[in-house]
């Protein structure tokens, strides 16, 4: 206004059909969106909280299946080393059985990853990813093996692991089951997973004593014949 008056302009009136007739404030936009994207901050960290959780609570539990026989586990000391409350286990898993099998779920995730680097059609390869699996999981896998009848729960997972192997096996050495009759192919499948099973490992490494590297030659040598067989 000072400064229209001193160049002699008159003083600016602004016409009524100049100023809006209303002013919308979106009350949405200024206080609705922050709020919905700290909700969904929130809830996103509560997921991965909650993720992290279970995670430790099956950490504890497989340290604790490996050291010590099954009927053994408390889910006291689960709770105790994973850092958490009984109730907490119980809520994520429904108890001993249902965490063993969670447990053992993801463990057998990890093994058949480990296991599928082993080339088809490559016998030498292949051995020594099995061996490496063996040197890994071997003792522990045995054990299992052995509390099999007296704990039901490690029934199904023993037969999971039956089954990857067996798919192991016809995965690894397709060429030799290829073109069989069903009989030959059955009978043939059959003799490399027992040369493959982990019990002819235990033989090899820990009854006869032979080291990592001559247990991988005495395989590959049990396998060739029967590869080899027309």
């Amino acid at each position: 206004m000072i400064v229209r008056a001193f160049l002699g302009f008159p003083p600016f009136k602004p016409s009524p059909d100049w100023l809006p007739s209303h002013i919308h404030v979106s009350l949405i936009n200024m206080n609705i969106e922050p709020a919905e994207s700290a909700r969904g901050y929130r809830m996103t960290a509560r997921a991965a909280s909650s993720a992290a959780t279970g995670e430790r609570i099956l950490d504890a539990a497989l340290e604790m299946f490996w050291e010590l026989p099954t009927d053994q586990i408390s889910l006291d000391e689960v709770a105790r080393r994973a850092g958490v409350s009984v109730q907490t286990v119980i809520r994520r898993f429904g108890g001993k059985d249902g965490l063993v099998a969670a447990a053992a779920e993801r463990e057998s995730t990890a093994i058949r990853q480990q296991r599928d680097q082993a080339p088809a059609g490559d016998v030498t390869a292949a051995v020594q990813v099995l061996v490496e699996h063996y040197e890994a999981f071997g003792d522990r896998v045995l054990r299992m093996l052995a509390e099999e009848e007296q704990v039901p729960a490690l029934r199904r997972i023993v037969d999971e692991g039956r089954a990857l192997h067996r798919d192991w096996c016809t995965r690894v050495f397709a060429t030799a089951l290829t073109g069989r009759s069903p009989a030959v192919r059955r009978r043939r499948l059959a003799q490399l997973m027992a040369v493959c099973d982990v019990h002819m490992w235990k033989l090899l490494r820990r009854d006869a004593g032979l080291s990592r590297r001559q247990t991988e030659l005495a395989i590959v040598e049990l396998l060739t014949p029967i590869l080899k067989e027309p």
